[in-house]
């Protein structure tokens, strides 16, 4: 499937809405629970407002302004263990929704064209990448915890249920 911005956003301004339809009102036994190696759906909504703020607008505007320094800032890819602390998990989601408002406004007002997304910009790990597979990325890592939410939640139940587990692909 080839990029295009508009079938990005599709994707984008769902996921807040998924997370939530899955999360919200449900029980910390669902949600909870997880740590530094195995991120539970309340670490991975913290994860995901973290990403909002300083990870793919704030580096897309990098590669837009094609400035002098165009190499990313590191990403702290556990800021949301102490950012997450002493919150709800219905304000996280109401943040994560927030914020994703405010970065698909932007996305939308770009109004972005082929030679935009072809810019580069410098990953401190990765090298060069161009804003499309930054964008690209953005879509991907959100249903990738959509996934990892998931695969959480139902590793709640992989002791119970039983000889059904050889059909559960979740669960492997």
């Amino acid at each position: 499937m080839k990029f295009a911005v508009g079938e990005a956003i599709e994707v984008l301004e769902r996921t807040p809405r998924t997370l939530r339809a899955m999360l919200d009102g449900v029980s910390d036994e669902w949600t909870g629970g997880g740590d530094r190696e195995d991120w539970a759906p309340f670490d991975i909504v913290g994860h995901l407002i973290h990403g909002e703020l300083t990870d793919w607008i704030p580096r897309a505007k990098i590669i837009l302004d094609q400035g002098e320094n165009k190499t990313f800032v590191p990403f702290d890819r556990w800021a949301q263990f102490e950012l997450s602390k002493g919150k709800t998990l219905g304000v996280l989601l109401d943040e994560f929704d927030e914020c994703r408002r405010a970065s698909l406004r932007t996305l939308v007002d770009w109004n972005l064209n082929g030679e935009q997304l072809r810019l580069k910009g410098m990953h401190p790990e990765l090298g060069e990448v161009t804003l499309e597979q930054l964008l690209a990325t953005w879509v991907v890592h959100d249903l990738t915890h959509i996934r990892q939410t998931s695969q959480f939640m139902a590793r709640k139940y992989s002791d119970t249920v039983g000889p059904w587990t050889e059909y559960l692909s979740i669960l492997k």
